[in-house]
């Protein structure tokens, strides 16, 4: 419940006692993107502002330094594996107050009870979640997976409690040919956020006029200066594979940062956990030539400003104190953090609500993972640190032969279609083994890479054998992480989901090649993102947006 500010305005006056007051701390002012000393008063979870106070509870912050709290401008909680209670009960610790979600990824595989699920799980989280409607669910008309939704059972969640407005729009071609269906959904909300890797000239114009606002998939300077010049927000992004803040820092002035924001996108629960959420791209961005002032700005007030949270962002008169404290803005560690005046505190990890979606997937017999034929294949190139891939050629005789760095991937349905799709990637650099998951971006079906057809069959059997998860294999040694939430998160607490990704860690460094190889295999079958994809029907070619034959024509 909101506090009557009426009855505030006395405590602002220094006529009632605050709740809190902070003295003595240097507070980040994200309006003029500068450091104030003075003393912070609180009440009823409201800034009161900073001036000479008495609270029921002081605290002399003398040497520490406030900041406000920090807000993630686009995410998928899902991708870290975790619960949204046990995603926030995480991040907090890193100085994260607020993260503008998107819940595509369960409502891909749960529909409308996917994303109940979701906000269902916002009531006593550690931290605030506000959720953007999945636009594309399925992500294109060929890609469904467990779920369709429609414009009109989208409308059904506008006006509820922690609906902000419509997620990213990845069906561009939709939007320029004036489809129907995404002309109605763009309709829904004022606040759409998009997604438009590498769309340019009038295209984009088109775009942008058909009512998108932002996106978080740029990866070079052109393409963000380009969007940001023609009115787009653009968030800067760094998740577990998609690490675009070096090649965007030259982007952030005193006159962009306004329109700046930072998004993690997609990232697992280990890399929260050791390294950081929105902190860690504070550091990143510094580390990468931006001001630390601007950083700051666009971690807090640009965000809050972008979704029209006036609320929040800044720590002055009347906005949420939601804030964290830290000894030295030179490395920005968090030391503790503020949601509504009151301390995030360690809690007890919470299980969720059950969310069980049927997993009926077959696994692949004998014989079903042999390629039909030799010669040029089209062939996915993986790109380190992106999400974005090569249209490769490479010479298929049959077989990969010993080294080299070409196998197969596999995707098949998991509900109950009994289809699958196989072809050929570069990039993981396994030299024995294989892994499977059933977080595969956006239909989320099973998906599996490997060095040779038993090991992939293996990995395969064990993700259906636990209904959803995440499987290692090699040689004899198998580890496994059950995904008991639809296949995508799990209901354990975050220090054990991060302890299993560790685990798996192991078996991975064994089998050799690049890190993070469970967040760039869950990325192979997202057909909205260019260039060669793979779904449950074979390979897919994002940049003519149509399916194509594993071999070249001669």
């Amino acid at each position: 419940m909101q506090p009557d500010r009426a009855t505030l305005v006395p405590a602002a006056r220094g006529k009632t006692p605050a709740d809190l007051v902070l003295k003595n701390a240097t507070i980040f002012n994200p309006f003029t993107c500068t450091w104030d000393t003075g003393n912070l008063a609180i009440k009823e979870g409201i800034v009161l502002g900073c001036g000479e106070y008495t609270g029921a509870v002081e605290e002399d912050l003398t040497g520490k330094y406030l900041v406000p709290g920090l807000i993630d401008s686009h995410v998928h909680i899902e991708s870290s594996l975790l619960t949204p209670k046990e995603y926030a009960r995480l991040v907090a610790r890193h100085g994260t107050t607020t993260v503008i979600a998107d819940p595509h990824e369960i409502a891909n595989v749960a529909g409308t009870a996917g994303i109940e699920f979701m906000l269902a799980e916002r009531k006593g989280a550690a931290i605030d979640i506000q959720y953007l409607l999945p636009s594309c669910v399925p992500a294109t008309p060929a890609d469904i997976g467990g779920a369709e939704l429609s414009e009109n059972e989208l409308s059904g969640f506008i006006g509820r409690d922690g609906i902000l407005g419509l997620g990213e729009m990845m069906n561009f071609p939709g939007v320029l040919s004036g489809d129907p269906e995404v002309t109605k959904k763009i309709a829904l909300c004022p606040l759409r956020d998009g997604h438009a890797p590498f769309l340019t000239g009038n295209d984009l114009n088109a775009y942008i006029l058909a009512g998108l606002q932002s996106d978080h998939e740029c990866t070079n300077l052109a393409e963000a200066e380009e969007k940001l010049k023609k009115g787009m927000y653009i968030y800067l992004r760094e998740g577990s594979t998609e690490r675009n803040i070096e090649a965007l820092a030259p982007l952030v002035t005193p006159l962009t940062v306004p329109r700046c924001c930072f998004a993690t996108d997609d990232c697992h629960a280990d890399m929260l956990m050791n390294d950081g959420h929105i902190d860690r791209c504070i550091r990143r961005a510094v580390a990468c030539g931006i001001p630390p002032a601007l950083a700051l700005r666009m971690a807090t007030l640009s965000a809050a400003d972008r979704f029209g949270l006036t609320d929040r962002g800044a720590l002055s008169p009347g906005r949420r104190a939601d804030f964290c404290i830290i000894s030295d803005p030179a490395t920005f560690v968090v030391e503790r953090t503020f949601v509504c005046g009151k301390e995030v505190t360690p809690a007890a990890p919470a299980r969720p609500a059950p969310l069980s979606v049927p997993f009926r997937c077959t696994a692949p017999s004998a014989g079903d993972l042999k390629i039909d034929g030799t010669g040029s294949a089209r062939v996915i190139g993986l790109i380190p640190h992106q999400i974005v891939t090569e249209s490769l050629v490479r010479n298929w005789t049959g077989m990969r032969r010993p080294g080299e760095d070409l196998q197969k991937v596999v995707v098949c349905n998991r509900y109950g279609r009994g289809i699958r799709g196989i072809g050929l990637v570069h990039g993981f650099g396994f030299r024995d083994g294989a892994i499977a998951s059933s977080v595969a971006h956006d239909a989320h079906n099973l998906v599996a890479t490997g060095t040779d057809d038993d090991c992939i069959t293996r990995a395969i059997e064990e993700v259906i054998r636990m209904q959803g998860g995440m499987a290692a294999v090699c040689g004899p040694e198998l580890i496994s992480l059950p995904l008991d939430c639809g296949g995508l998160m799990s209901s354990l607490p975050y220090e054990e989901v991060a302890g299993r990704l560790l685990a798996m860690q192991t078996i991975t460094r064994k089998i050799g090649g690049i890190d993070d190889p469970f967040m760039y295999l869950s990325f192979l079958s997202l057909t909205v993102i260019p260039a060669l994809r793979i779904t449950d029907r074979g390979v897919f070619d994002g940049a003519e947006f149509r399916d194509v034959p594993l071999f070249m024509h001669p």
